[in-house]
């Protein structure tokens, strides 16, 4: 008997129960994902919104910087010296231009590229962050411009932009002293900060440089709009940059000029200042160079030519330079006789020709052979007189010395506005021993009385401690800079006067000091009266010599017969017209001779255009409203003068001053 399957009766309630649970399950699965969904579309929308929103506003608008025009620099009369003018240059994004490679040659037969300038964009682009635009060429020529824009389409990530370049209306009259600005490099970024990034250009050597931050303003910005290809569709906003602060200079453009023509074709560094306020009226360092060949990037043939020659254009010679200041020193060595109490103005001391130190037979000659006989303080500074000068530093002392030429500025700086200033050396035995084992011997003593020996002064130095002979003791740190404006509405707002310090509080010192240099001039064997005395205004100053080789026992020599490199160099300190001093002047001519022939006729240039307004022949003045593009100094630079000696700072210097 065959059995048939047991038939299973359905469950339905459990099945209804197992759906019931699929479906709950189910549906809080979708409640979750809804709920998921929802959390972060809230995330989106309401908590990150502000970042998610600038992030696509930053892809639809971008920020492009705003330069803001560079403050221009006046003289002291209101004649442009530095200011800018419109040009356009090819600035590259690197990481919208692709792969120099790519497109590097064939632009550069729509736009002239030198050797240099591809190098130096390649060397920038290492090192700058690709979504910043770098200066390919600068200056543009209208049909370079044209040319480019044809084809700009080829091209992405390359636009022409427009921009104010620096130009130098003086070229090389006052690259020294004004200095250049240049294309902003990664030494710059790392001194400066990012944001010097958004500049082209920025400030290299003297007033560029130092006073960069007021110069530049502060930069601002554009909000662009632009497409998905990043091409530009509309400026939608706009946060304007603050243009730079204007100067203006104590330098008065004709003393400059004149100083520069006196000086011919001879090299040396000149400054003229108000010895009542320290204002530098004049500042000439020869030879020079033009400061326009480095505001876009200097040629590598340019620059060498200018490192090469031996005359050295590119030193500043009164900031940076300085030498043994020979006998221009000798009124401030008189009176620190006074002030020490050693001397009195009518103290006397034989010139025999030759001073002896006690004990040793070794002499140290005079300028005059045969000497000066018996002379007060006013004659030895008239007549420059060696002797007297030696006695007097033996007698202080080296140290005591050394305190008062401290005190007179010499050793220290003199607050000029312009960076990197050398602080000389005042001869010491702190300064030999860090340089020597040996001891101070008395005759470096002797001869650092005439300004040689461990002597290292510069023109600066000199003239502010002449202006406060001058200017009865008081002794003004000295500035180029007099006044400056926000913008060329405002008013000009002079700088308060410089800090003073008083050299000596005796007038009866600084008097007998004074009339020693008027006798330099106008007395009856002064050493500078065959160039000076003949003024219609009455001149007080001192010549000097600074050694680079020394007569052999009695012989003399004219210096001009001398290898160049050998001749010795020329100084003159003065001021005028002595009775109420207006302007104070050092002079040094390298390898002139002596300094009542070759330094004490280019002041005397300097005190005939500041007191007459007469200008050497074929140098005319210059209007307020004449503002030429260029303009030559009216001296000429020569090429080959050889390259400047160490001096001879031996014990048998002297300091020559026949009656030039």
């Amino acid at each position: 008997m065959v059995r048939r399957p047991r038939r299973l009766l359905k469950n339905t309630a459990a099945e209804a129960d197992q759906f019931r649970r699929r479906a709950l399950l189910a549906f809080a699965g979708v409640v979750l994902a809804l709920g998921g969904l929802s959390l972060w579309y809230f995330r989106l929308q309401v908590w990150q919104y502000d970042d998610y929103a600038l992030r696509s506003e930053q892809n639809r608008i971008k920020l492009r910087p705003v330069v803001p025009g560079r403050g221009l620099i006046y003289d002291r009369k209101g004649r442009i010296l530095a200011d800018n003018v419109p040009a356009f240059r090819l600035e590259v994004t690197p990481n919208e231009a692709g792969d120099p490679r790519d497109w590097l040659p064939s632009l550069g037969k729509l736009v002239e590229l030198s050797p240099d300038e591809v190098a130096e964009f390649q060397e920038t682009r290492k090192v700058s962050r690709g979504f910043k635009p770098i200066p390919l060429k600068m200056r543009l020529t209208p049909d370079e411009v044209a040319r480019f824009a044809v084809d700009r389409w080829r091209y992405p990530g390359v636009e022409v932009v427009s921009y104010l370049n620096r130009r130098y209306l003086y070229g090389p009259l006052l690259a020294h002293e004004i200095g250049y600005v240049g294309r902003v490099d990664a030494d710059d970024v790392e001194k400066m900060g990012e944001d010097i990034a958004n500049f082209s250009h920025t400030g290299k050597t003297g007033l560029e440089r130092s006073y960069e931050d007021v110069l530049r303003g502060r930069i601002g910005f554009e909000r662009v709009e632009t497409n998905v290809d990043g091409r530009p569709l509309g400026v939608v906003g706009r946060v304007p940059a603050t243009p730079g602060v204007d100067l203006r200079l104590s330098i008065d453009l004709d003393l400059q000029r004149a100083l520069v023509a006196a000086f011919g074709d001879a090299d040396g560094s000149a400054v003229a200042i108000d010895p009542k306020t320290g204002q530098v009226l004049a500042m000439v360092s020869k030879p020079s160079y033009d400061a326009n060949l480095f505001v876009n990037g200097i040629s590598h043939k340019d620059y060498d030519a200018l490192l090469n020659d031996p005359s050295r254009p590119l030193y500043n010679r009164n900031v940076l330079g300085g030498g043994p200041p020979g006998s221009t020193v000798k009124p401030l060595v008189a009176l620190a006789g006074l002030d020490s109490g050693l001397r009195e103005a009518s103290d006397k001391t034989l010139s025999t020709g030759e001073f002896f130190i006690p004990g040793q037979r070794r002499g140290y000659r005079d300028s005059h052979r045969g000497g000066h006989g018996w002379v007060d303080l006013r004659q030895s500074i008239a007549q420059s007189v060696n002797t007297y000068y030696y006695k007097l530093a033996l007698d202080m002392g080296i140290e005591t010395f050394a305190e008062y030429m401290h005190r007179y500025g010499f050793g220290g700086k003199t607050g000029i506005d312009l960076l990197g200033e050398n602080t000389g050396v005042v001869p010491s035995r702190d300064y030999k021993r860090s340089i020597s084992t040996e001891p101070f011997y008395p005759g470096e003593t002797v001869i650092a009385g005439i300004g040689q020996g461990y002597w290292i002064a510069t023109a600066l130095q000199l003239v502010r401690a002449t202006a406060a002979v001058a200017n009865r003791g008081d002794m003004h740190e000295l500035r180029l800079v007099e006044a400056r404006r926000d913008g060329y509405r405002e008013p000009w707002r002079e700088l308060p006067a410089t800090a003073s310090t008083l050299i000596s509080d005796n007038p009866e010192h600084l008097l007998a000091v004074h009339e020693g240099m008027v006798m330099t001039v106008n007395g009856p064997r002064g050493t500078a009266r065959a160039a000076l005395a003949s003024a219609p205004y009455t001149i007080a100053g001192k010549t000097g010599t600074a050694q680079r080789s020394s007569r052999k026992g009695n012989i003399s020599h004219n210096p001009h017969s001398l290898p160049y490199h050998l001749r010795h160099t020329a100084l003159f300190v003065g001021y005028a017209p002595a009775e109420d001093p207006t302007i104070a002047v050092a002079v040094v001519v390298e390898h002139g001779g002596y300094g009542g022939s070759a330094a004490a006729p280019v002041a005397r240039a300097a005190f005939d255009a500041w007191l007459l307004g007469k200008m050497p022949e074929g140098i005319e003045d210059v209007a307020v409203t004449a503002l030429p593009a260029a303009m030559q100094p009216g001296a000429a630079t020569p090429a080959d003068a050889p390259a400047d000696a160490t001096t001879d700072a031996t014990t048998d210097a002297t300091t020559p001053e026949p009656g030039q």
